[in-house]
């Protein structure tokens, strides 16, 4: 029997839109799962054509300003949480109490307190959730898991994991939301330094001891005009204290033994995107980098001394690439991890199962967030 499951989508921005596109592209690449998505409601507040963009463009079927009458609409069956994170744990706590599955970008909430509350709301609710880890789903770094698991790079020893954007490192870039620790939390060890924890564990295994430094390396901003997003400029405007990390750098343990590094920052120059990994174990070592996200780096079945790497294109049979692609050598997207995301979120609503990254998940990475956050202020080894 065929499910339909339709979506609701609070705060209509560049996530809420890949939201919406990816829960459209879902039967595209997968015409067997059970599920039809429908796009119910959008939610959305900024001054801007947002609402007419939902309904004209994205075919949704109704708007609202007030994402409380969304919520509890009996229209939606799956509400994403892709607004500013000071709304995300109000909004999500709120869906699960009116029994909507969630689909939450991360962090979840504003840290660890938030993300519970809003796992613990899932979880009394019976709802399925899903979180924004979306790199985990590229099949090169579902392939690297692989290889770990299955022991051929041998035992882990040390591992790599950096995060590095440059959204931040223009000196008038605008003082938005993300700037003031009441509206978004931690700086960058919240936005992508969750997404380098939440890879660290799915790769290597759990971590159990933090040690962290951080930095802000522009302390003022120009204040921002309107609905401006984290890649926006100033309009020269008077000048705001900027209340979080610009940087943040982790030595990290973890419970099988092995050691790592993990480097965050939202204003490395020269630096788009630039998210990957190094792992090595006693006998190889694998490595991957998103800007070439269809190439896995390898170290495999060589001496000890003197090995060389090479380059394996992602190809079908390698995890969800044959849904996408015919060949290897033909690039995947982000909107197709996304598709992905949603897929696995579908698939947990139709077998009760819970699949792909979870509130669980969140809660973790924000263990790894607060747990660096002391050890900053306590400039000492936090265990988890």
């Amino acid at each position: 029997m065929t499910q339909h499951v339709r979506l609701g989508v609070v705060g209509f921005g560049w996530m809420g839109q890949a939201h919406a596109r990816a829960l459209t592209r879902v039967r595209h690449h997968y015409p067997d799962l059970p599920v039809v998505p429908e796009l119910a409601m959008v939610a959305d507040n900024a001054p801007d054509s947002r609402l007419e963009l939902a309904k004209d463009s994205y075919g949704f079927a109704a708007t609202t300003a007030d994402w409380r009458e969304l919520v509890t609409s009996d229209a939606v069956d799956v509400v994403s949480v892709t607004g500013p994170n000071f709304i995300h744990a109000e909004v999500a706590v709120a869906a699960a109490q009116a029994g909507k599955h969630l689909w939450v970008e991360k962090p979840a909430g504003r840290g660890l307190a938030e993300t519970r509350a809003i796992a613990e709301a899932a979880a009394r609710a019976g709802v399925h959730s899903a979180v924004g880890f979306n790199y985990r789903n590229a099949p090169a770094v579902e392939h690297a898991r692989e290889l770990v698991r299955a022991g051929r790079i041998g035992e882990v020893t040390h591992a790599r994991f950096q995060m590095l954007g440059d959204y931040a490192a223009h000196p008038q870039g605008a003082h938005t939301w993300r700037f003031t620790r009441a509206l978004s939390g931690s700086g960058v060890i919240g936005d992508l330094g969750s997404h380098g924890a939440d890879l660290a564990e799915y790769l290597v295994g759990p971590i159990v001891r933090v040690m962290a430094q951080d930095c802000t390396f522009i302390t003022q901003r120009p204040a921002s005009v309107g609905a401006a997003s984290h890649f926006s400029r100033g309009a020269g405007g008077p000048l705001e204290t900027v209340e979080n990390e610009d940087y943040v750098s982790m030595l990290v343990a973890f419970e099988s033994g092995a050691r790592g590094v993990l480097e965050a920052s939202r204003a490395s120059v020269g630096e788009q995107n630039a998210y990957g990994f190094v792992i090595h174990g006693r006998t190889g070592a694998i490595a991957w980098d998103f800007r070439r996200m269809g190439e896995l780096r390898v170290c495999l079945d060589q001496d000890y001394q003197a090995a060389m790497w090479s380059t394996r294109l992602v190809g079908p049979g390698l995890a969800e690439f044959g849904v996408f692609q015919p060949d290897a050598g033909i690039a995947m997207s982000y909107d197709d991890l996304k598709v992905i995301e949603a897929k696995r979120l579908l698939e947990s609503i139709v077998s009760g199962v819970p699949t792909g990254a979870t509130l669980a998940d969140a809660v973790r990475a924000a263990t790894v967030a607060e747990a660096a956050m002391e050890s900053i202020t306590s400039e000492g080894w936090v265990k988890l």
